[in-house]
């Protein structure tokens, strides 16, 4: 009888035709990790306004801004005084932010650039806003941003409701 000392060829068509099945299997998992990063980055940035506005929330409420309802927003101060000795402040309303880069750059430690800024600012930051009126729409700077996909939307507070934060993020 003869010793064998290896795979016949069929049996290494038959592996290789199953690591292809496997392959093609787990692709579709794996192109998709960009879209997974950047709708848990639009998560992030969510948590990060909502824990802002928590202690901005907090610190209107000390000073008795919680109710103010300027158009403009009330000045809240939120962190005491800068490295020039300035104080730093907010626009609230409501006790919360309102929806503009100015106020979430000075609430966060995040680096956001408007959408009407140049090319060069843009590119620099890591988040755009697009300020409209009571909202802004933030997106991560080389997303795709086309048809409201893979953003977030914060709706500032109203009189009777907290503020708004909708993720749209189908289309990372």
């Amino acid at each position: 009888m003869q010793k064998q000392n290896g795979f016949t060829l069929i049996e290494l068509v038959v592996v290789i035709i199953i690591l292809g099945i496997l392959a093609v299997t787990a692709a579709p998992k794996f192109i998709n990790l960009q879209t997974d990063a950047r709708q848990s980055a639009l998560q992030g940035v969510k948590g990060a306004i909502q824990g802002a506005n928590g202690l901005v929330f907090a610190k209107a409420a000390l000073a008795g801004e919680e109710r103010a309802d300027a158009a403009a927003g009330t000045d809240v101060t939120i962190i005491g005084v800068d490295g020039s000795g300035t104080e730093v402040k907010v626009k609230t309303i409501y006790g919360y932010l309102i929806a503009k880069e100015a106020d979430f750059s000075k609430a966060m430690d995040v680096n956001f650039a408007l959408s009407t800024a140049d090319a060069a600012t843009q590119a620099a930051a890591d988040w755009i806003i697009e300020e409209s009126g009571t909202t802004a729409i933030i997106h991560q700077v080389g997303a795709p941003n086309d048809s409201n996909t893979c953003q977030l939307t914060y709706t500032q507070a109203t009189a009777t409701d907290i503020p708004q934060y909708e993720i749209s993020g189908e289309g990372c």
